[in-house]
């Protein structure tokens, strides 16, 4: 039986948050506040509750909040060393990943919520010039916002004044933090000319290409995906897919498929009490054998070990 918390009025299980498999989709798909107001809020340690966040994307905003330790973000291939303070800024559909730096433990805050949830039913000037933009990938904003920016007080206040009001979840909180939400966005507007020159990234049409890719994968990788399938699905030959995969993710796409599997197996072995041979088969492998042994070339244990013995010490 798994063992439900509540943090925050959201459900997330021991040793992991809420709908781990599904937060770890390429695709993500979110779940709504109980209370119905789509703002949501994710504690998260890496690496007690995972290694990584393998590479992903989707249609909400997101705030990578962090709160101790140390990690590495990067958002459309772009690498950020993150430290306690920072603030990521994911916009709608970019390519981002979380994963452990070096040895480093990080404990960090996700927040996540729809641009719409600020929008309005009539013609709205307050969306059309500055969050639409936004929401279509328009208008950059800044990715890494630490500590010691002009800017940084007023935007990480906002989101500490959220947390706290979250904490009790008085009447009329949600105006509140819709406010807030309004603040933080007309800091970073204001604040546009001080922000930092962005990191060069791949060409838009590499970073499409991807997440197309990516998608599919999300929907399929419990199957028996293969390169042809993966090639037909995104409208590509054979070879000019396994090129394109290698150059842009660094590694053959078995290879990173299977790393992937392996990545949702890690977390079903914590999250739940199903039985390895149906979790292997859960995540795509129909050979026990090859799926022990790959298992343990990754992670240097068996998976029965892992569920037994994953022990990891405290952010320092």
């Amino acid at each position: 039986m798994v063992q439900y918390y509540h943090y925050n009025e959201i459900f997330f299980e021991k040793g992991c948050f809420m709908n781990i498999i599904e937060y770890e989709n390429y695709q993500e798909k979110r779940e709504q506040d109980p209370s119905g107001f789509p703002y949501l809020t994710y504690p998260c340690t890496i690496p007690l509750d995972f290694n990584k966040v393998p590479l992903h994307w989707h249609d909400e905003m997101e705030f990578i909040y962090i709160k101790k330790g140390t990690g590495l973000v990067s958002v459309d291939f772009v690498p950020y060393e993150v430290h306690a303070g920072d603030i990521v800024i994911v916009c709608p559909g970019k390519l981002h990943t979380i994963e452990q730096w070096k040895q480093e433990s990080m404990e960090y805050e996700n927040i996540i919520f729809h641009l719409n949830l600020l929008g309005s039913r009539q013609p709205d000037i307050c969306w059309e010039n500055y969050l639409s933009p936004i929401s279509r990938n328009q208008r950059n904003l800044p990715v890494l916002i630490r500590p010691g920016l002009p800017y940084y007080g007023g935007i990480a206040s906002c989101l500490d004044h959220i947390d706290q009001v979250r904490q009790l979840f008085p009447e009329a909180y949600e105006l509140l933090i819709k406010g807030k939400l309004f603040e933080l966005f007309f800091l970073l507007w204001e604040n546009q000319a001080a922000f930092p020159a962005s990191a060069p990234s791949r060409p838009p049409k590499i970073l499409e290409r991807t997440r197309q890719i990516l998608k599919y994968m999300e929907q399929h990788y419990s199957e028996s995906l293969s390169i042809k399938e993966m090639s037909v699905a995104c409208g590509m030959s054979q070879s000019h897919f396994m090129k394109f995969f290698k150059q842009t993710m660094g590694m053959p796409f078995t290879a990173y498929l299977n790393d992937y599997r392996l990545t949702m197996a890690s977390r079903l072995l914590l999250s739940s009490d199903d039985s390895i041979l149906t979790i292997a088969g859960d995540t795509g492998f129909n050979n026990l054998s090859y799926f022990n042994r790959i298992f343990k070339e990754k992670f240097g244990m068996t998976p029965r070990e892992f569920r037994r013995h994953m022990d990891i010490p405290p952010c320092r």
